[in-house]
């Protein structure tokens, strides 16, 4: 069988199960390793070693020889030495001590005197053989007995003839089995009559004159007798007065050992003569019948071959006759230490962990040690004593191979068991090709007293399915090297356990296949997490009573504080509850008040530091102290006897009354005639009644009661009467019927009432009455004696009942007599209603149970329900608020509401029903109930990664819907493994409500599972499902957030930055779905974009023709001015000399036009400069490459199109517009928010920028939230707010300039569709300025003037590089007139 750390091995089953086929006996290894090999050939078997005779304990007396036995069996024979107390004896030059040819150890001539005893004390016989081990036997004591000395001698006494004597002589427990008595110096013979005690003592029972004489003891130990003083024991004639009843002889209490002999010593004396019984727990012992159990001469009690179940306390009772005396002792019963299960031999490999079974029983529990090849084993790191007893060797190495025993001692004696291990070479590898090494060795989880390690495939091995691995680990600055495997071939993750805290370890894997272990990994060196230090147990907690109602604790500063001690909270409950309660202390003690009485409590103790709560004391229980009771017994009754007894009967006082045990009752009583004296009777606490006799005839007696306890005498009842008879009346027969029986009916009771049989003479205990509607045997009621009317209550109006009335006594019923009525009709009008009920209260008792009661004014001051009313409690709880009321009814004074929700106000009232007659419904009483630990787990646990740190994750959850409490913190399990045991994952708790939390330091591209469980006052609640969560592949500061990523293989990283070397492929561009599009698609797809982009030209065409017809003259000049200043500018030419048009004189007034009065219904389209020629925007270059630019841009557009439409109504919309430069990346991913349907980023820089797309200024404010978001993206952007859709022209600043990282393929800035964000991010596409979200080629544009000299130079200069000059001012030149003619249109 496998036992220990729980590694499995992967043939070790097979194997296991061969070597208990070869050895016929069990195994036990634990830990991680290759199994054992079965031993085979070469393989050394277990020899068999082991004690054959073990020496015993042996008392010796001086002078005389000794045998210490011992005989070990081993192949080849083993040699022999004896220790004593723990040191080697030198038998060679020793005359008196020998070593006999079978082991034995024999001592001839004992030595022993006061001050010098060389042989007595503890011998051990150990055996040895070379190149295999050595074992030790048990110890076995040799006592010496002391010198003969007397500690009480016999004394002269004179003993009536007919009673018992006894005679001391008492000497140390060494000599009293060599103890012998002579009378008149001649031996005396032992009988049944006379006998000797096991303490040297003598008994004479029933003594006759042949017994006197003179008597002395004599001790016999070998040398020469030593004998007492001489004492005269006289017999003096039998008195005819009685003597006292005394002891001569009382038990003391005894230990011994099971299997021995016990004599409980008793003799009494006294006239009469005493006769002496037994009794063990209150249980008579029957002598008689026992073959065990023998009354000695005197009454001393022998108990042979005793077992446990004889321990117990016996008391011996003497009785005379006249007078009874008893003596109590304990006796206590021991057991020798016995084995329950012994070590097993044990097949090991260096490297693995192992465990020795060992189990004992013994009274008292014995104490384990183990012994390796006859020395001690210390505990340490590697040697370790665990689930108490067991060896569990760790990291063997070949030094550990030998013979193991398991020595168990107690107050009785010692024993031993051993088992052999051996450590096994490793089998030598097949051959065949060996694993290399396992690659990336990593430690992905590292916890304070775990590490979590994984690793990749071998190089040689890349499938390693069939691998399995072993993780080798040793503590830094250690030789001992341990191995834990994996659990199943082709696993690559192991946990290894049981480290300790800010621990430096090193770790390295090997692989296994078919044929043999592999190379070893590179070692691996891993530190554990320091351990919160928080506070250890309070030690030494003990808690004291100080009086009935108070309870003092004290304890001592924790040994482990780590840290100052801040305050400690002591915790108390009442024994059977589940409230505790607590207060904050500051020093070492505590003294609690206002307790139950006789009620007992738990305590414990928690200390506090600066880290939170340590760990708790275990509970120490004590018990108030008891007191008076604090009420009355209950249900006091009196029954007249006859004339001269009262029988009393009484119930105990309330249990929560009573302050202790009720030792007894007093019972008082006096006549009632005149205040005569008070007689005093007490009884048992077990006795509910007493027949009180000796009274006088025909007179009044009053009775109270009292309950006792040690502490004295509660309260009593009220004085309860009753007369005893003038005369002893007859109960030898039934009472005569009754004279007289008369009925009175009304609507629902009759009273009936009756006078008493006319033959006094017969004893009448009271009266029985039988109704019922036509049958009087429906209902029966008996009344007191002294009764002569009742009122039946609860009938049915308007019904015929018939009525038996009969006297009965002891004897049985007498004669009835009949009588029939019937009950009124009902005519009384609607009754009025009753009153509510008062002073309802709301007890809590539990978390789903609250206590309501209650009091009724209607109900006389004793409040005793006599009559067929009841109440209905309802409740209900505002949470949630339509919540209905839940009834109940009752017809006692209180109810006990059950199936509550744990920690919820509920709110209570109560009304009271009698017949037809109901009160309104009382006030109403709250309580809220007590809290329970939570019942459902978290809700809504996502994991997201934190933005720009990739390493570190945040949690976020919602509280459980059944917290059943405040909740006071969370718990966060994570683990790489989802099938880990909960022990294995990792912890980080949450103090508080918080709802969020972060993660740290976790290993990247690793795949982490999360639970989350709440806690509150009460404790744990349960765990959420575990949520699964991968953190990303690279450790980069321009990650997205994981939830905001596309869906490529690489969670949360962006698109690379394309060097200047970029270009993009040919063909096979992606749809904007990520599937690859057809050539035919392509064209067809071009074909109607282009289609769409003339249709937009030739309608904006006509519109500036029509709008270019209302220009005036100035408007002419104007634009004339404007072209001839496009036209002289050059991209590199000096732009200081260039001046802005005069529209930049008339933006602020061109703000002041509500855009509504905009006579183009879709005014977005007239708002863009188009081109005429889609070749005009051609860039320089003539490659291929371009046009394929074109075609991926016309997609775009295309695919943004229908977008377009849910944009055009929002030109009045004034968002923060964000512009990227050149300097950007042509490929940049834009966020996904949830602000708009669209985002295409436009951004124009053009001089003639007031046709800003409101689609463009709406993008950019979703790249401005991006930016805000994503800071660390650094994206160089510019804000502007225009007021209008129309002014634009105030050109942003352009960020401080930045070296570019490449030279754009195109001119254009990156525009991004919301559709692509839903796509892998290799399928995403660029679109230059120019196109705007519209189907057509891309557009360069060119400033022709600006406001600040240095941001237009700056655009012309970054753009020169990509256009053809020409092309670009014959363009900008139409577009400017364009402008013109809006700008008139506009101002007019």
């Amino acid at each position: 069988m496998a036992a220990g750390c729980g590694a499995r091995r992967p043939r070790g089953p097979l194997l296991l199960l061969l070597l208990l086929l070869l050895l016929g006996r069990p195994a036990t290894a634990a830990g991680g390793g290759p199994a054992p090999q079965s031993p085979g050939a070469g393989v050394r078997m277990f020899t068999p070693f082991h004690f054959l005779v073990e020496p015993e304990d042996t008392l010796s007396v001086r002078g005389s020889s000794v045998t210490l036995n011992c005989s070990a069996y081993s192949e080849p024979p083993p040699k022999i030495e004896w220790k004593k107390d723990g040191t080697f004896l030198n038998l060679v030059s020793d005359d008196r001590r020998q070593l006999l040819p079978d082991g034995s150890l024999f001592i001839s001539n004992v030595v022993h005197s006061k001050h010098n005893k060389p042989d007595e004390g503890y011998y051990q016989c150990v055996a040895t053989v070379e190149s295999l081990g050595t074992i030790v036997s048990r110890t076995a004591k040799l006592t010496v007995a002391g010198l003969p000395r007397f500690t009480s001698q016999p004394e002269p006494s004179s003993v009536y003839a007919g009673n018992n004597a006894v005679l001391n002589c008492e000497v140390n427990a060494d000599l009293a089995p060599f103890v012998r008595w002579e009378q008149n110096r001649q031996p005396l013979l032992l009988d049944d009559r006379v006998v000797k005690l096991p303490s040297g003592a003598l008994v004479l029972s029933n003594v006759t004159e042949g017994d006197g004489g003179l008597y002395r003891c004599v001790i016999d130990s070998g040398g020469p007798p030593k004998y007492s003083d001489e004492a005269e024991l006289k017999v003096l004639p039998e008195p005819e007065v009685p003597s006292d009843l005394v002891f001569l002889k009382q038990p003391s209490s005894l230990v011994k050992a099971v299997g021995q002999s016990v004599v409980l010593p008793c003799v009494a004396s006294g006239l009469p003569a005493p006769v002496i019984r037994w009794v063990k727990n209150e249980e008579t012992l029957d002598t008689d019948s026992s073959e065990r159990l023998v009354l000695l001469a005197g009454g001393s009690l022998e108990i042979s071959a005793v077992t446990e179940n004889d321990a117990g306390t016996y008391s011996c009772v003497a009785d005379s006759g006249n007078e009874t005396i008893e003596a109590q002792a304990e006796l206590t019963v021991q057991a020798h230490p016995e084995f329950l299960k012994r070590p097993a031999s044990l097949y090991a490999h260096e490297s693995m962990d192992i465990v020795f079974e060992c189990e004992v029983t013994g009274k008292p529990a014995p104490t384990v040690k183990w012994v390796k090849n006859g020395d001690m084993v210390i505990p340490s790191d590697y040697f370790k004593i665990v689930k108490e007893h067991n060896l569990q060797v760790l990291g063997l190495v070949k030094s550990d191979e030998g013979f193991y025993q398991c020595i168990a001692e107690n107050d009785v004696g010692n024993a031993q068991a051993g088992a052999q291990l051996i450590i096994l070479e490793h089998a030598p590898a097949t051959t065949g090709p060996l694993p290399s090494a396992p690659r990336d060795v990593v430690a992905s989880l590292v916890s304070t007293r775990f590490i979590k390690l994984t690793w990749r495939t071998p190089a040689s091995d890349p499938q390693g399915d069939s691998l399995t691995y072993s993780v080798f680990y040793t503590k830094e600055g250690t030789a001992r090297e341990r191995v834990e495997n994996t659990s199943r071939p082709g696993e690559m993750q192991v946990t290894i356990q049981n480290l300790m805290p800010a621990t430096v370890y090193i770790f390295r894997v090997t692989a296994q296949n078919k044929h043999g272990s592999g190379e070893s990994s590179s070692p691996l060196r891993v530190e554990t997490q320091p351990e919160v230090q928080l506070p250890g147990p309070a030690p030494n907690i003990r808690a004291y009573t100080t009086s009935p109602t108070s309870i003092t604790v004290t304890w001592e500063k924790p040994v482990s504080g780590n840290g100052e001690i801040q305050n400690y909270k002591l915790y108390y409950m009442e024994k059977g509850t589940d409230k505790e309660q607590d207060v904050d202390v500051s020093s070492h003690s505590y003294t609690i008040n206002g307790l139950k009485k006789y009620t007992e409590y738990t305590f414990r103790v928690v200390a506090y530091n600066k880290h939170g709560p340590g760990v708790s004391t275990q509970d120490v229980a004590i018990r108030t102290l008891s007191d008076v009771p604090s009420a009355a017994p209950q249900n006091l009754s009196l029954e007249v006897r006859n004339s001269k007894s009262i029988l009393v009967h009484w119930q105990p006082p309330p249990p929560t009354t009573q302050n202790g045990v009720i030792s007894g009752y007093k019972i008082r009583y006096r006549k009632a005639s005149r205040k005569s004296d008070v007689t005093e009777t007490l009884v048992a606490g077990t006795q509910l009644s007493q027949l009180i006799e000796g009274l006088d005839r025909g007179t009044e007696y009053n009775f109270r009661v009292a309950a006792l306890t040690v502490n004295g005498t509660g309260p009593a009842t009220d004085w309860l009467s009753a007369e005893t008879f003038e005369s002893d009346l007859d109960e030898t027969r039934v009472p005569d019927v009754p004279s007289s029986l008369h009925v009175r009916p009304l609507v629902t009771s009759i009273v009936v009432s009756w006078t008493p049989p006319e033959n006094q003479n017969i004893v009448v205990r009271g009266y029985a009455i039988g109704y019922g509607i036509g049958s009087p045997h429906a209902q029966t009621i008996k009344v007191d004696y002294k009764q002569r009317y009742y009122t039946i209550e609860n009938l049915d109006p308007n019904s015929h009942y018939v009525i038996t009335l009969k006297a009965f006594n002891h004897v049985g019923e007498g004669i009835p007599l009949y009588e029939s009525a019937v009950t009124r009709p009902h005519t009384v009008p609607d009754p009025t209603p009753m009153m509510p009920p008062v002073g309802v209260q709301a007890s809590i008792l539990s978390h789903d149970t609250i206590r309501v009661t209650w009091a009724d004014n209607s109900l006389p001051k004793h409040q005793k329900i006599t009559d067929s009313r009841y109440y209905t409690i309802r409740w209900k709880t505002n949470i949630p608020a339509n919540t209905k009321y839940k009834n109940a009814n009752a017809t006692t004074l209180s109810y006990l509401v059950t199936g509550l929700k744990p920690n919820t106000l509920y709110e209570f009232s109560v009304m009271v029903t009698k017949g037809r007659r109901s009160s309104t419904w009382s006030m109403t009483a709250h309580g809220t109930t007590f809290e329970l630990v939570p019942t459902s787990p978290p809700k809504d646990v996502t994991v997201v990664s934190k933005e720009g740190k990739p390493r570190t994750i945040i949690v976020n959850w919602q509280p459980p819907s059944e917290a059943n409490g405040k909740i006071t913190g969370y718990i966060i399990y994570y683990s790489t493994d989802v099938n880990a045991e909960i022990h294995d994952w990792v912890i980080e708790p949450v103090v508080g409500n918080r709802l969020t939390h972060q993660i740290q330091e976790l290993t990247l591209d690793t795949p982490y599972y999360f639970k989350i469980q709440a806690r509150n006052s009460k404790g744990m609640g349960p765990m959420s499902e575990a949520v699964q969560f991968r953190t990303p592949k690279a450790d980069s500061s321009d990650k997205m957030p994981n939830d905001q990523a596309s869906g490529s293989a690489g969670k949360g990283s962006r698109l690379p930055d394309l060097g200047s070397d970029y270009k993009p492929p040919m063909s096979g561009s992606n749809s904007p779905h990520g599937s690859p599009t057809s050539p035919l698609d392509s064209n067809v797809l071009l074909v109607l974009i282009i289609s769409v982009g003339v249709i937009t030209i030739v309608a904006v065409v006509i519109i500036a023709v029509f709008c270019t017809r209302r220009t005036t003259s100035h408007q002419k000049k104007k634009r004339a001015a404007c072209k001839s200043v496009n036209g002289s500018h050059k991209y590199k030419g000096n732009s200081k000399d260039v001046k802005p048009p005069d529209l930049w004189i008339h933006h602020e007034r061109l703000e002041l036009k509500p855009i509504a009065k905009s006579p183009d219904p879709n005014p977005i389209m007239t708002d863009t400069p188009i081109p005429r020629h889609s070749q005009d925007t051609t860039p320089v270059g003539t490659s291929s490459d371009g046009s394929t630019h074109q075609r991926r841009n016309s997609y775009r557009g295309h695919e943004s199109e229908d977008s377009m439409s849910t944009l055009a109504g929002r030109r009045g919309m004034r968002p923060k517009m964000m512009m990227p430069f050149d300097s950007q990346p042509p490929q940049q991913s834009v966020r996904n928010t949830p602000s708009t349907d669209t985002m295409p980023a436009s951004s124009s820089q053009t001089c003639c920028a007031d046709h800003q797309d409101p689609e463009g200024a709406t993008s950019s404010s979703y790249l401005a939230s991006s930016q805000e978001e994503d800071s660390g993206q650094g994206l160089p952007t510019a804000h502007v707010r225009p007021s209008h859709p129309l002014k634009s022209f105030a050109v942003p600043a352009v960020p401080p300039p930045r070296p570019p990282t490449y030279d754009p393929a195109l001119p254009s800035t990156p525009l991004l569709s919301q559709q692509a964000l839903n796509h892998h991010l290799h399928a995403v596409k660029t679109a230059s300025i120019g196109t705007l979200g519209r189907s057509r080629p891309p557009m360069p544009v060119i400033v022709p003037s600006a406001p600040e000299v240095q941001e237009t130079t700056r655009m012309l200069e970054d753009s020169e590089s990509s256009y053809e000059p020409d092309e670009l001012t014959k363009e900008m030149a139409h577009l400017e007139g364009l402008m013109k003619d809006l700008n008139a249109i506009t101002t007019a």
